[in-house]
């Protein structure tokens, strides 16, 4: 029987790609050898190359400068999301931090350069810990501009524009309120918001048209779904490209091609143009699109793609060829036993609302024992991907289910459904998560009295708050730097995220008292079954010090609790040898409490 560890693909990614000018190279961040570093691979064919050697950094955004000679990546320390800027050229040995001051949130533009090379552009919170300021630097003599948001909104700059006169930027209010901005690089006034006219909801701006007469962009003004859209400069009109009755997820764009992808109830479907006209692509297997980029014609598209059965790798796809990949990073068990993909399933819950879920099914005896796994965000979606480092598919060998619920606050079933969570945090939540209970026991080949729950981050919430308020027979539980204090959270969240935090969760402040009645610790004495809390030192979201404090209330009532906190990562993991060890204790404790019949 493989181990845990059979399952670990070779290599993971961050979700950021750079294909170079030429279209011949592929940039990209992956911890092959055990840090997040940058790596470029050919397309053409020939092994990978890594650029740098990092220390306790993880390689985050990526960007080629325009003459395809160097390349400017951000990388944080330890998990702690204080980014540096830093540029590389192909034969140098070691990176140039050109960041200006101390550590603060610095954040790469996705077309952070001028067709020149001269301008960059970024986010940075260093004049005031609160406002996330747009700059833009001069490289041939470092002098900057600044940009100030509205108070409220967190710049995010999208791209320069081809003729240099416009930059393009994000302002975020919440994932659901993003409006888009334009600053006139040729003047001296300060951004205005394009979208003001449109009023509130998401105008998520993408990359310029060639000519630069205006840009695309992702927005939901049309429905409950995200279409594409086209921004035109001079009439201030708003056109669609492609309303699906799914989510537009990814759009990109090189020369007269625009490539996007929709989020088919989970799965990516590629859509594109090509001056104008209908761009045939290759089909692609089953699975999710999450990084693009793309060389004009769409010759080719290059992917971060990952599937229930296989785990993430570089894929290309061109007209010639069609859908291959670059990469091979399945691990030994893949090659000796068949993976498991999911069903798709919906379970009933209040308001006549259903919710869709992934049910994972071993090949092995019924009734089995099942995890019900709660994704993170909460505004995320839990799609068909190789997840946790290859810890489903290892349950799955080991003859336990996998029940993974989109529940209220998930993206991808539309706008309504994704705001329920708002202001709401165990709450509507909890009670679909009420529901999926029910749901379990209605399964005939599912044993609803071996049932453990999972989640990381807010996931990792969920999970507690399961524990500690449902009345259901739980056999163990796993938080993955899940917070336990909602209170703590919304105080120690980045401080550019203030407004965001009080629209989506509360303000600590004002909402202090129900934000500490629905958290996990306030419930913790009625929490019996085992549990398993993992916790980074350096996480910046989630106080260490709160799950000290419920793992020490736990044990003083003789609970069952592992603890394992790790003194050099943050919120998830930048490690690739502590995740793999944290993975495998998470898999050795959830199956020593399911695999055995009760």
């Amino acid at each position: 029987m493989p181990t845990y560890r059979d399952f670990v693909p070779r290599q993971s990614f961050q979700p950021t790609l750079a294909l170079s000018p030429d279209a011949t190279l592929v940039a990209y961040s992956s911890n092959a050898e055990g840090r997040f570093d940058l790596w470029i691979l050919p397309l053409a064919g020939g092994g990978p190359r890594r650029v740098t050697l990092l220390e306790r950094q993880a390689v985050r955004r990526i960007t080629w400068a325009p003459d395809g000679k160097s390349l400017v990546f951000s990388a944080d320390r330890d998990g702690d999301e204080q980014y540096r800027l830093y540029r590389i050229g192909l034969d140098d040995e070691q990176p140039t931090d050109i960041s200006f001051g101390t550590d603060c949130q610095r954040i790469l533009a996705t077309s952070p350069f001028s067709a020149d090379s001269r301008y960059l552009a970024y986010a940075a919170n260093d004049r005031d810990p609160t406002v996330q300021d747009v700059l833009v630097r001069d490289l041939t003599d470092d002098h900057e501009r600044r940009f100030a948001p509205p108070p409220g909104v967190v710049f995010e700059p999208q791209g320069i524009s081809p003729d240099g006169r416009w930059l393009l930027t994000a302002g975020f209010r919440s994932n659901s309120d993003i409006a888009t901005y334009l600053i006139d690089l040729h003047g001296e006034g300060e951004p205005v918001c394009v979208t003001t006219v449109y009023g509130e909801g998401l105008y998520e701006p993408g990359p310029w048209m060639a000519d630069s007469s205006g840009f695309y962009l992702i927005t939901d003004r049309w429905g409950e779904f995200k279409a594409a859209a086209r921004y035109h400069l001079d009439d201030g009109v708003l056109e669609t490209l492609a309303e699906p009755e799914w989510d537009v997820e990814h759009i990109d764009a090189n020369g007269e091609t625009v490539v996007w992808s929709v989020n088919h109830g989970g799965r990516s479907v590629l859509h594109g143009f090509h001056e104008g006209e209908h761009l045939p692509l290759p089909e692609m297997p089953p699975g999710v699109v999450a990084a693009l980029a793309l060389a004009p014609g769409a010759d080719p598209v290059v992917l971060l793609f990952d599937s229930a059965t296989r785990p993430v790798e570089l894929a290309v796809m061109d007209p010639a060829t069609g859908f291959r990949y670059l990469t091979d990073t399945r691990p030994s068990a893949l090659r000796v036993i068949e993976p498991v993909a999911p069903d798709a399933v919906t379970y009933p819950a209040s308001d006549g609302r259903r919710i869709h879920a992934l049910l994972y099914r071993p090949h092995g005896p019924r009734p089995c024992p099942v995890v019900l796994s709660i994704h993170g965000g909460p505004e995320a979606q839990e799609r068909p991907g190789y997840l946790r480092a290859g810890l489903y598919q290892h349950l799955l060998a080991q003859g336990i289910a996998v029940l993974a619920p989109n529940i209220a606050g998930s993206t991808g079933y539309g706008r309504t459904h994704q705001r329920l969570i708002y202001r709401d945090w165990g709450g509507i939540d909890l009670d679909d998560l009420d529901h999926a209970t029910r749901c379990l026991r209605t399964i005939p080949d599912i044993d609803a009295d071996r049932v453990a729950v999972m989640g990381g981050s807010y996931g990792g919430f969920a999970a507690l708050s399961c524990l500690a308020r449902l009345p259901f027979p739980w056999a163990a539980g796993v938080s993955l730097c899940g917070p336990s204090d909602l209170v703590a959270l919304a105080r120690a969240c980045p401080p550019t995220w203030k407004h965001f935090v009080a629209t989506v969760l509360g303000d600590p402040d004002t909402d202090g008292e129900s934000l500490a009645r629905r958290s996990p610790m306030a419930h913790a004495d009625a929490i019996s079954a085992p549990l398993f809390i993992l916790q980074g030192a350096r996480d910046p979201r989630v106080p260490c010090a709160t799950s000290d404090q419920l793992v020490s209330r736990l044990r003083a009532r003789g609970i069952d609790v592992r603890y394992e906190v790790f003194e050099d990562e943050g919120h998830g993991f930048t490690n690739r040898a502590n995740e793999i060890r944290a993975y495998e204790a998470i898999a050795d404790f959830l199956t020593r409490y399911l695999a055995a019949s009760p």
